[in-house]
């Protein structure tokens, strides 16, 4: 996206309820947290003696108002790995046109069959759990509990300007997407999905999705 877009993007209306949003952020991520420690650390060890490499995964992601920042996951990937398929896939997923499935997954978000993912790292994605240190990133104020995906920035360059709107908020650790069908969604109804909860945002909806998301997570299906 080009530097007019994201000026375009920053002056797009917000919606209120930022305080109370945070306040939510803060003590629902503090209490995760200190709940999930013992948790997070046992995995960091798991990644680590099954693979070599950081129990870490950091990442440049596109936040609000398109200003980047580094995302923290458990690495659920083999180090050095070729993302050229993995980019070549989601272009070609968010090039296609809206309701097209005649794509390879019949336009499904997420790659099949990807051979950087190790063995624990399929486990992690399928629970979720490589997503804990995100609550790293609520606390920093840079992700929210609830919004849209995390955005690569060359995904951000591809999609289309009526998608812009999910950039007014802070991406989430979770949010309608991941309670509507997660990587079965095609990438269109996915970012339609950001954009509606943009419009509809408010502590309730919050609520209801941070609700929903366990029992989403318990049917499973890659992150």
């Amino acid at each position: 996206m080009t530097d007019v877009a994201a000026r375009r993007v920053a002056t797009l209306p917000r919606l209120g309820g930022e305080v109370v949003k945070r306040a939510l952020d803060v003590t629902l991520a503090s209490a995760l947290f200190v709940v999930a420690g013992p948790v997070l650390l046992l995995l960091c060890c798991l990644v680590r003696l099954t693979s070599a490499g950081p129990a870490f995964f950091r990442q440049e992601r596109v936040g609000r108002n398109m200003r980047p920042f580094t995302m923290l996951k458990l690495r659920s990937m083999y180090v050095g790995n070729d993302d050229r398929a993995h980019r070549a896939y989601v272009t070609g997923m968010l090039s296609a046109a809206k309701g097209d499935t005649s794509a390879r997954n019949g336009g499904l978000f997420k790659l099949v069959g990807d051979r950087r993912i190790t063995p624990v790292g399929a486990w992690l994605r399928r629970t979720s759990l490589d997503e804990l240190p995100q609550l790293i990133n609520v606390l920093r104020g840079e992700m929210s509990l609830v919004g849209p995906r995390p955005m690569l920035p060359w995904e951000a360059d591809l999609i289309a300007e009526s998608y812009w709107p999910r950039f007014t908020v802070k991406p989430g650790i979770t949010g309608l997407w991941q309670v509507s069908g997660r990587s079965r969604l095609s990438m269109h109804a996915a970012l339609e999905l950001d954009v509606e909860y943009v419009r509809r945002r408010s502590v309730a909806v919050d609520l209801s999705i941070l609700a929903r998301t366990m029992p989403a997570l318990f049917r499973g299906g890659a992150s």
